[in-house]
């Protein structure tokens, strides 16, 4: 790609531009692509992850804001593979939820949240490159939607659960490859590859290919940019040597132990015994790998238990 014709990376972006209420129009874009409805955003909220620290480089990004509806959307930027993710985006709308109601009010102040999360990490097994997932009530004999009545400007109307509870998105941006066919796959395509379509007309990539070109960066913009871009080839490189290596070692020493199975117990079962122990033995070799990296580039220990699930011993001890 020229550089004339190259855009600033979304997680980027997200952490240093996108805050601005004049670059509202970026963010309003692909969120009303993926919700399928016009998106204006009201203000942007205060967010733990919003601000700048040691371990930048492998920490997740995230946006909270407040659309002109009252929902609140928070939309994060995922760089590397965390056990329990699912878990804490869990946490992070609940927390969204009793963070924006106060003491005494009613629970008709409860505000909808979506949680919106750009994923540039291997998650999950699916044919699949955007997953909704949303809170439903069906009738385990009928099968029909549950609805709930509730009183909105003084009137009683029915209300389906989902309308409520927080919904999900996740975009699995490996896992996209395709040309794309609509907005939302040419809003994948500038996420994974940094490239828009010159007469693109998809809501937000025009102001993208309008205020995030890289050759308007300042110089000090420009350099600090290099170094996060750096970073982050670094810190892949980092895991997937890391994988790697777990694994061959994983299967090297599984199969050896599982031919000694097989001469007891018959070939065939020794050989899948023999595997799944390699498996096993290459998943934990690579955690270690993985959390020695990222002790030596200064990262906290919670950070480091968080995304490898080791313990406090097992990190000390690398």
């Amino acid at each position: 790609m020229n550089d004339d014709n190259q855009y600033i990376r979304f997680d980027w972006a997200i952490k240093h531009i996108l805050r601005d209420k004049a670059n509202f129009d970026i963010l309003e874009g692909l969120i009303s692509v993926l919700l399928g409805e016009d998106v204006k955003i009201e203000e942007i909220l205060e967010s733990e992850a919003n601000q700048e620290n040691a371990n930048d480089k492998f920490n997740r990004v995230d946006i909270k804001a407040k659309n002109s509806k009252g929902h609140i959307i928070i939309v994060e930027v995922q760089l590397t593979r965390q056990l329990y993710y699912l878990e804490r985006i869990l946490y992070g709308t609940c927390k969204a939820i009793t963070e924006h109601i106060n003491i005494g009010d009613n629970y008709d102040q409860v505000k909808k949240v979506y949680s919106i999360s750009i994923l540039y990490c291997d998650f999950g097994q699916g044919d699949d490159y955007v997953y909704h997932g949303q809170t439903v009530f069906k009738g385990i004999h009928s099968g029909n939607d549950l609805l709930v009545n509730i009183k909105e400007e003084g009137v009683i109307v029915p209300h389906l659960p989902r309308e409520v509870f927080p919904e999900y998105y996740l975009i699995r941006v490996n896992a996209y490859d395709k040309l794309p066919e609509n907005p939302l796959d040419e809003w994948l395509t500038y996420l994974k590859t940094g490239k828009i379509k010159e007469d693109t007309h998809t809501p937000g990539l025009q102001a993208v290919r309008e205020k995030l070109r890289v050759l308007a960066m300042t110089k000090k913009e420009r350099q600090a940019y290099d170094a996060h871009i750096e970073n982050i080839r670094f810190q892949n490189d980092v895991l997937n040597t890391a994988r790697e290596e777990g694994r061959e070692e994983g299967f090297d020493e599984g199969r050896e132990e599982g031919l000694e199975a097989g001469r007891a117990e018959g070939r065939a079962e020794g050989r899948a015994e023999g595997i799944e122990i390699g498996l096993e033995k290459g998943r934990i070799e690579t955690l270690a790998i993985v959390a020695r990296a990222m002790k030596l580039q200064g990262m906290a220990m919670e950070e480091i238990i968080k995304l490898t699930g080791l313990t406090t011993d097992e990190i000390n001890a690398l």
